[in-house]
C-alpha cells in the first residue's frame, strides 16, 4: 500500500469503508495515522474494529483533524458532512487528495490524468497497456481497478495513470499531474451540480488548474476554449489535432480491433498523445494499438455467432455515449446490400429525455429493442422516426428477438444510453447478463426466451 510520513501523527476522519475507504484507513494506520472511521454497514466497521475509533463523523467534534476523507458516492451538494467539517475549517478529501499529498514521499515518478464525461476509462487502460508494453513501469487507478491507496507504489521512473471522475476532482485539491487529459464534456451527472452543467464543466477543468507551470495538458479545442483555460503556463495539446501532428492516419484504425469508432479514434489519439509527451516511442504505440484488447462492459466482444457480432456496451449509461457506438458500425455496401446492420438494444432509467444525440446515427439502425423504464418513450420516438422497434421490457427477450433478426455481417448491439438501475444492481450487472444470455442462445442450450429469462434472470 501507499504510505507516508505527511500523516503521521495527524487525525484523519473517513466516512464510508467500502473498498477505496478501507483501503484509506489502512494507508492511514500504516502511515501512523490516527483515524475515526464509520460505515452505516455492521459489517463494514467490522473490518475496523479495534484498530480505529469508531464514530460517526457528523456526530464528531473534528476540531485538530486533518481530513475528512468520503467517497465518491458522497453526494457534496447534499450531505450535511460538508457543512459540519466547514464549521470546523476541516477540508472533505478523497483518496486521490491523499495519493497527492503523499507523492513527495514516493520514488520520483510522473501521474497522468484523464477525465471527461465519457471515454475516461478506455483511454486510462490504453494509455497502461501502451506504457506496460513499453516497459514502463506503470499502474492505474482511481475510478478504475485497485484502489489507489491499496497498490503499492512504483519504483523510480513509474507512471500513475488515474482515471478521475468529477467526483474524485471535487474531493481534490492539490493532484499536480505531469499530463493531465480533458475528453469531453457534455451534461452528466447534473444532479451533483445543482442542475448547472456550467458546475460540472468547472469541476472537470479543476484537473487543469490544479497543475504547474510546464506540464503538459490535453483536451479538445472546442472545450478548453469555452472553459477559458488551458491553464496559463500549461504546455497544450489540441486533441483534435494529435494524429496529423504525431504522423498518424486515422485509417490505421482498422488495424486497432478493440478501438472501433469515431469516439475511440479520439479516445486512442489521447492515448497516442499522453505516450509521446512520456518518450514512448511510435513504433510501440501502433504496436500497443493493436494488441490492445479493451474494457468489460465497453465495446466488448462478446460473442462472433454465424457472422453476427455480439457487443456488450453497457456502460453506456447516456446519449453522448451510445452515440458514437452506434456510428462504429455503419452500413457497408458488402453486407446485405449496404442496409443498416445494427440490432440496437437500449433502455434502463434514463439520465435524460429523448435521444437526441443519437439521431444521427439511426440511419444504421436495422432494427431496435427497448427495455426498462425509459423503453416505451424510446419506442415512441424511435418508431416516430421510421425506426424498427420491438417492445421488450426485459434484457433476455431483447438479446433472443434481436439474435432471431440478425443476420451475418450484422451486429446485435447493447449499449443502452440509461443508468441500469432500474433492473440492474449497475452496468456491470447488465453486461454480466447480457452476456450470460448471449452465450447460453449461441451455445443452442435455449430455443425460447422465457427460458433463458427463467435460467440467468430478467
Amino acid at each position: 500500500m501507499i504510505t507516508s510520513p505527511a500523516f503521521a501523527g495527524k487525525r484523519y476522519a473517513v466516512l464510508g469503508l467500502a473498498r477505496s475507504g478501507l483501503a484509506t484507513v489502512n494507508a492511514l494506520l500504516a502511515s501512523e495515522a490516527e483515524v475515526t472511521a464509520w460505515d452505516r454497514q455492521d459489517n463494514a466497521r467490522d473490518k475496523v474494529a479495534g484498530r480505529v475509533e469508531l464514530a460517526d463523523p457528523l456526530e464528531t467534534d473534528l476540531t485538530g483533524y486533518a481530513g475528512v476523507v468520503v467517497s465518491p458516492g458522497v453526494p457534496l451538494n447534499t450531505h450535511p458532512i460538508s457543512a459540519h467539517a466547514a464549521n470546523y475549517g476541516v477540508p472533505v478529501i478523497g483518496d486521490i487528495e491523499l495519493f497527492a499529498q503523499a507523492r513527495a514521499s514516493l520514488p520520483p515518478h510522473k501521474v497522468v490524468g484523464i477525465t471527461g464525461t465519457n471515454g475516461k476509462s478506455t483511454t486510462t487502460a490504453l494509455v497502461h497497456h501502451i506504457l506496460k508494453e513499453a516497459g514502463v513501469p506503470t499502474l492505474m487507478g482511481g475510478n478504475i481497478g485497485i484502489p489507489i491507496m491499496e497498490q503499492e507504489p512504483l519504483p523510480e521512473g513509474g507512471v500513475y495513470v488515474l482515471e478521475l471522475s468529477s467526483y474524485q476532482i471535487d474531493l481534490t485539491q492539490s493532484l499536480d499531474c505531469d499530463v493531465a487529459v480533458l475528453l469531453n464534456i457534455t451534461p452528466d451527472h447534473l444532479d451533483r451540480y445543482d442542475g448547472s452543467f456550467e458546475k460540472y464543466a468547472a469541476s472537470k477543468a479543476r484537473l487543469f488548474a490544479m497543475q504547474s507551470a510546464g506540464h503538459n495538458s490535453i483536451a479538445r479545442f472546442t472545450d478548453a476554449r469555452s472553459l477559458g483555460r488551458f491553464a496559463e503556463g500549461l504546455i497544450a495539446s489540441v486533441l483534435e489535432d494529435v494524429l496529423r501532428h504525431r504522423g498518424v492516419d486515422a485509417g490505421e484504425q482498422d488495424e486497432w480491433p478493440s478501438l472501433q469508432g469515431p469516439h475511440n479514434l479520439e479516445n486512442a489519439a489521447a492515448a497516442i498523445e499522453v505516450c509521446d509527451i512520456l518518450g514512448v516511442t511510435l513504433e510501440k504505440i501502433r504496436e500497443s494499438l493493436r494488441t490492445f484488447t479493451g474494457l468489460p462492459h465497453r465495446m466488448e466482444l462478446v460473442a462472433d455467432h454465424g457472422g453476427v457480432l455480439f457487443i456488450n456496451d453497457s456502460k453506456a449509461t447516456n446519449q453522448a455515449s451510445a452515440a458514437p457506438a452506434l456510428a462504429a458500425y455503419p452500413p457497408d455496401p458488402g453486407i446485405n446490400g449496404g442496409g443498416a446492420r445494427i440490432h440496437w438494444i437500449l433502455g434502463g432509467l434514463p439520465k435524460e429525455p429523448g435521444l437526441q444525440e443519437c439521431e444521427a446515427h439511426l440511419g444504421n439502425v436495422a432494427a431496435a429493442y427497448t427495455i426498462g423504464d425509459a423503453g416505451p418513450a424510446f419506442a415512441d420516438e424511435l418508431e416516430g422516426k421510421g425506426t424498427r422497434v420491438s417492445r421488450s421490457e426485459m434484457l433476455c427477450e431483447a438479446v433472443k428477438q434481436a439474435m432471431d433478426a440478425a443476420r451475418p455481417g450484422e451486429v446485435v448491439l447493447l449499449s443502452p444510453a440509461c443508468a441500469s438501475f432500474d433492473q440492474f444492481k449497475d452496468y456491470e450487472a447488465r453486461g454480466d447478463q447480457f452476456r450470460s444470455i448471449v452465450r447460453a442462445l449461441t451455445s443452442g442450450e435455449y430455443e425460447t426466451g422465457d427460458a433463458i429469462c427463467c435460467e440467468v434472470g430478467a
